[in-house]
C-alpha cells in the first residue's frame, strides 16, 4: 500500500550544468555536506555549493550556486567521483586512471607512491580500519586482472596495501572494514582480505544486466539479484532481511533507512525494508543515477541533478494511521526510534500507540486497543470523554491537542446502533476494571469511579454494589442523581454510607422495605438493615430507627441490640439496663434479649435472671389459663422455664416461688425452687406424694447434689428414702418405691443407716440385690485400701533401698593409701568420703568446709572483672 516517504525536488538545473552544450552527459556525482560535485562526459568536474530554504507553503526546496568547474584535459568522461573530507581531496576515476584533485580549487594534487592506471572501478571503504584519521581507505579493480587491490590515499601520496585475487574479473565492489562485497561476471561474493576467507552468494550474470553492489550499513550490502530481487548480505553471506521486489531493469538503488529507492528507466520505486512492501513510486524520466549521501538521495538524468527530500516520519506515520494502517504506522514507529533523540521518540512513541488504538477501538477490535492503550500509557480520561455525561462535572479534564482520533463522541461513533453502543459500554467497564486495579488510574481516580459507577449502574451490571462497599472515590454529586435515574436505590444508600450520610442511606433503604420505593436489588433488605443498625456507631441513628425494626418484626428488629456488643462502662455502647428499659413496650423482643444475655453471653445480673424467670412464668401460667394453648406450646414454654430455674441461680428465688404457689399444674417447678432454697424436705414431699414421680424423684436428688461432695449426696438420698418409708402420710409407706431405690443406688447408701431404718418384717429376698450391691462395695474399699496400704510399703521400701546404694559399699583406708587434699597418708581409721568413694582426712575436709565460702567470693570477683 502506498505511502508518501518522498518528494522530488529540483537541485540544479540543466542550464547551470551545460550551459550552451547540448552533447553533455552528467556521469557521475559526489555530495559532501553542502558541497555538490558533478563529472561530466566532457571531462569536467562541476562544483555546486546547495542551500536548503523553506518556500511559503512549507516545503523543503534547494538552490545550487555554481562556485567551479574544471576540465582534467583526458578528453574521457569522469566516471566516478568519491570525496575524502578529511584530505579536502577529492579522489577522481577518469581515463581508467585515479585522480585526487584538491576538494576547493579543484586542481590536480601530486602525489607519490602507487599509480594507478587501468582502473575499472574504485570504491571507499566507509568502515575503515586503519585507525589513520588522514587517510583514506578504498579497494580498486584494474582492468583484465582478477584481483582487487587495497590502497590507502593519503594527503600526498597514493600507497597499496594488499593485493587479493578474485575467481573473476570483478565488474563492481563494495567495502566495509576487511569485507569485499564483489560483483564477478556470473556471480556475487563476499571476501573477507584479511583472512581470505570467501562466501559465494547467488549466479548473476553481469554482461545482461548491470550489477549493483552497495553498502547499507555496517557488514550489510544490497545486491540486485536475478528475477527484479533486492537482496541482503551480511558479512557471513547470510541475508538478516527479505528481499524487496523492485523492476528487473533497475538501474540504481540508494538507501534512506528504512526505505530502499530504485531507480529504473521510468520510475523511482520506493520499498520499506522492514516488511518489503511498495511504498511508492515517482515517474521520472531518462534517470542516469541515483546515490545517497550521509541520509541524502540524489537522482540525476543525464542533463540535471534532483534531491529526493524525505518527508518527516512522524508526516509519514500520521499519514499511515489517517488510512487506518495501524501495523504499518507502528512498524515505521519502532525504526524511527534510530533516528530521534530518546526523549522526543519516547512521547512520540507513546501518542502513536494512543492513535492506533483508538483506530483499533473504533473498529471494534478491543482486545489490541487495550493492549495499545496500555503500551501507550493513555489517560484513561480520553476514552472516558468519548461517553456522553460519564466524567463528572467537577472534571477538570481536557482533550489531547492535537486531538487522537476523529470521534466526537460514542453517538458519532455507533451511529445509533444499540448493540454497538453495549458493545463499546462493555469495554470501557473492562478496560475501567483493569486501570482501576493499577497505578494508571493515579490523579483521577474520582473520574475513573465515577464513570465505572455510572456505567455499572446503566447497564445493571453486578460488580456495582462491589464497587461501593470497596474502598471508591465516586463523585457524590454526580453519582447520586444517577443511581436515582436508574433505579439504584440499595446502591444508592451504600454510596451515603461510605459518604458517612448512614442517616441518608437508612432513609433510602426504609423506603424501599416499606415499599415506597422499588427496587429488588436485595429481597432480605430488612434483615440488612438490621445488621447495618446493630453495628452502626451511631446511637442516635439505632435508637431512631429500632422502633421501626421492631415494629416491622420483632424476633428480627432484636437483632439490633443482640448482635452488637453491650458495656454498662464504655461511652458509645449499648447499657443493658437502657435496652430492657427500651423494649418494654415489644414483649417478644424483650424477651429474645433477656434470653441473649442470660442464655447467650451470661450476663451475671440477678435483675436479668430474675426478669427472664418471670416472663417465662407469666407466659407459662398465660398458657395454662388460655383455653386454646395447646400441650406443645405449654410443653415447650415449661422447659424453658425448668431449664432457667435448675441453671440459674441469680434469681428471687421467693419471687418466683409466689407466682407458681398456687397453680396446682406446676409442682415440678414448686419442687425446684424449694430445692434452690434448700428445703429438701418440702421439695421431695411435692414430688413423691402429690407428684407421685419416683423418677423425678431421684433426679431431682441427683441434681441437687451435682456440686456437692459424697456426704451431701448420701444424705439427700436418705432423705428420699425416708420419705418413701414415712407411714404416716396417706397411702402409708411406699414399700416397692424403697426397695428399687435401694436397689438401683446400692452404693450410695450407708448400708448399715440403712439397715436400721428398714423395717424388720422385710425378707432379704426384697432387698437381695442392694445388699450384695452393699457388701461388695464394702468389700471393694476393703481391698483396695489394703492394695493402696501395700503400695505405700512397696514404695516406702524402694525408697529405702535407693538410700542405701546412693551411700555406696565399704571404703578401704590403709598407711599406704594418700588423702586426695593434702596427699598424707592415713594414720588411723577415721575418715571421711567424697562423692565417688574417694577417702579424705576429716580435718582436711573441715578446713575445706571452712575456705570455701572465700573461694567463692574470689571466683566470683574474678568472673565480674571480665564480664
Amino acid at each position: 500500500m502506498s505511502v508518501k516517504a518522498f518528494e522530488l525536488v529540483p537541485a540544479v538545473e540543466r542550464e547551470q550544468v551545460m550551459g550552451e552544450k547540448v552533447r553533455i552527459i552528467i556521469e557521475c556525482i559526489e555530495c559532501c555536506g553542502k558541497h555538490l560535485y558533478l563529472g561530466t562526459s566532457d571531462c569536467f568536474i562541476h562544483h555546486f555549493l546547495l542551500e536548503e530554504h523553506t518556500t511559503a507553503k512549507g516545503k523543503l526546496a534547494y538552490s545550487a550556486q555554481k562556485l567551479l568547474h574544471k576540465y582534467l584535459g583526458l578528453k574521457k568522461p569522469v566516471a566516478e567521483l568519491k570525496a575524502a573530507s578529511a584530505l579536502e581531496r577529492l579522489i577522481v576515476l577518469c581515463d581508467s586512471c585515479i585522480i585526487v584533485v584538491d576538494m576547493v580549487t579543484l586542481e590536480p594534487v601530486p602525489t607519490g607512491g602507487t599509480k594507478l592506471k587501468g582502473v575499472t572501478a574504485f570504491c571507499i571503504n566507509e568502515n575503515p580500519v586503519t585507525g589513520d584519521a588522514f587517510c583514506v581507505e578504498m579497494a580498486v579493480v584494474l582492468a583484465r586482472r582478477r584481483a582487487v587491490q587495497i590502497c590507502t590515499v593519503h594527503e600526498d601520496r597514493v600507497q597499496m596495501i594488499k593485493e587479493v585475487t578474485t575467481p573473476e574479473q570483478p565488474c563492481a565492489l563494495s567495502l566495509d572494514g576487511f569485507n569485499i562485497c564483489l560483483a564477478l561476471s556470473t556471480q556475487y561474493m563476499i571476501l573477507n582480505y584479511n583472512t581470505g576467507a570467501s562466501q559465494d552468494l547467488f549466479p548473476y550474470d553481469c554482461e545482461e544486466r548491470k550489477p549493483i553492489v552497495k553498502r547499507i550499513g555496517r557488514e550489510e550490502f544490497l545486491l540486485a539479484a536475478p528475477g527484479g530481487l533486492g537482496m541482503f548480505a551480511n558479512a557471513e553471506g547470510i541475508s538478516q532481511r527479505a528481499p524487496v521486489s523492485w523492476s528487473e531493469s533497475v538501474i540504481a538503488a540508494a538507501v534512506c533507512f528504512p526505505y530502499v529507492v530504485a531507480l529504473d528507466e521510468g520510475f523511482v520505486t520506493v520499498h520499506s525494508m522492514l516488511d518489503q512492501q511498495l511504498k511508492q513510486t515517482l515517474s521520472f524520466r531518462d534517470g542516469h543515477l541515483l546515490q545517497d549521501f550521509e541520509g541524502k538521495v540524489v537522482l540525476a538524468s543525464s542533463k540535471a541533478v534532483y534531491i529526493l527530500v524525505p518527508l518527516p516520519l512522524e508526516r509519514q506515520i500520521q499519514d499511515l494511521l489517517a488510512n487506518h494502517r495501524v501495523e504499518e504506522a507502528l512498524t515505521l514507529t519502532e525504526a524511527a526510534q534510530r533516528n530521534i533523540p530518546k526523549e522526543k521518540y519516547q512521547i512520540l512513541h507513546k501518542r502513536i500507540l494512543q492513535q492506533a488504538g483508538f483506530i483499533q477501538f473504533g473498529q471494534l477490535q478491543f482486545l489490541e486497543a487495550k493492549e495499545l492503550f496500555r503500551k501507550g500509557q493513555l489517560d484513561v480520561r480520553e476514552l472516558i470523554s468519548l461517553y456522553p455525561l460519564l466524567l463528572p462535572a467537577s472534571s477538570s479534564f481536557t482533550r489531547c491537542h492535537p486531538p487522537l482520533h476523529e470521534f466526537a463522541d460514542l453517538n458519532h461513533l455507533t451511529q445509533g446502533d444499540q448493540e454497538k453502543v453495549q458493545r463499546f459500554k462493555r469495554f470501557l467497564i473492562s478496560y475501567l476494571h483493569e486501570v482501576r486495579s493499577s497505578d494508571s488510574a493515579n490523579g483521577f481516580r474520582e473520574d475513573v469511579d465515577t464513570a465505572l459507577l455510572k456505567l455499572y449502574a446503566e447497564t445493571g451490571h453486578e460488580s456495582l454494589l462491589d464497587l461501593l462497599a470497596s474502598d471508591n472515590a465516586c463523585v457524590l454529586s454526580d453519582s447520586a442523581p444517577w443511581l436515582e435515574k436508574h433505579h439504584k436505590y440499595f446502591a444508592l444508600g451504600l454510596l451515603y454510607h461510605y459518604n458517612g450520610q448512614d442517616s441518608a442511606a437508612l432513609q433510602m433503604w426504609i423506603k424501599i422495605v416499606n415499599g415506597d420505593l422499588q427496587d429488588s436489588t436485595r429481597p432480605d433488605l430488612f434483615e440488612y438493615v438490621v445488621d447495618f443498625l446493630s453495628f452502626c456507631s451511631n446511637l442516635d441513628l439505632v435508637w431512631r430507627h429500632a422502633d421501626w425494626a421492631l415494629q416491622k418484626d420483632q424476633k428480627v428488629g432484636v437483632q439490633i441490640f443482640t448482635k452488637r456488643f453491650t458495656s454498662e462502662e464504655k461511652t458509645g455502647q449499648l447499657n443493658p439496663d437502657d435496652v430492657i428499659t427500651y423494649l418494654q413496650k415489644h414483649n417478644q423482643a424483650l424477651l429474645l434479649y433477656l434470653e441473649h444475655l442470660v442464655l447467650e453471653k451470661r450476663l451475671q445480673k440477678e435483675k436479668c435472671h430474675t426478669h427472664l424467670a418471670v416472663l417465662y412464668a407469666d407466659r407459662v401460667l398465660g398458657l395454662i389459663s388460655r383455653p386454646s394453648a395447646t400441650e406443645d406450646q405449654l410443653s415447650a414454654a415449661r422447659q424453658k422455664l425448668q431449664r432457667l430455674l435448675k441453671e440459674s441461680n441469680l434469681y428471687r428465688v421467693q419471687l418466683l416461688l409466689g407466682k407458681v404457689q398456687d397453680s396446682e399444674l406446676l409442682l415440678l417447678e414448686r419442687a425446684t425452687l424449694h430445692g434452690k432454697l434448700e428445703e429438701h424436705d418440702k421439695a421431695l414431699h411435692i414430688l413423691v406424694h402429690q407428684l407421685k414421680d419416683s423418677a423425678a424423684a431421684e433426679e431431682y436428688c441427683s441434681w441437687a447434689s451435682a456440686s456437692h461432695d459424697q456426704f451431701y449426696r448420701q444424705n439427700l438420698f436418705h432423705q428420699l428414702l425416708s420419705v418413701y418409708l414415712d407411714p404416716d402420710v396417706p397411702g402409708g409407706a411406699q414399700t416397692v418405691a424403697a426397695a428399687d431405690l435401694l436397689n438401683q443406688n446400692a452404693d450410695i447408701f450407708d448400708a448399715v443407716r440403712v439397715l436400721k431404718l428398714l423395717p424388720e418384717e422385710w425378707s432379704l429376698t426384697l432387698l437381695r440385690p442392694f445388699l450384695c450391691g452393699a457388701l461388695r462395695a464394702s468389700v471393694h474399699a476393703r481391698c483396695t485400701s489394703q492394695i493402696a496400704v501395700g503400695l505405700a510399703r512397696a514404695q516406702n521400701l524402694q525408697l529405702q533401698h535407693d538410700r542405701l546404694k546412693y551411700r555406696g559399699g565399704p571404703i578401704l583406708v590403709s598407711e599406704k593409701k594418700g588423702c586426695q587434699l593434702c596427699h598424707n597418708t592415713f594414720s588411723e581409721p577415721d575418715c571421711a568420703c567424697l562423692p565417688g568413694g574417694t577417702p579424705v582426712h576429716i580435718h582436711c575436709v573441715a578446713k575445706k568446709t571452712l575456705n570455701l565460702p572465700v573461694e567463692r567470693q574470689h571466683e566470683n570477683a574474678h568472673r565480674s572483672n571480665h564480664t
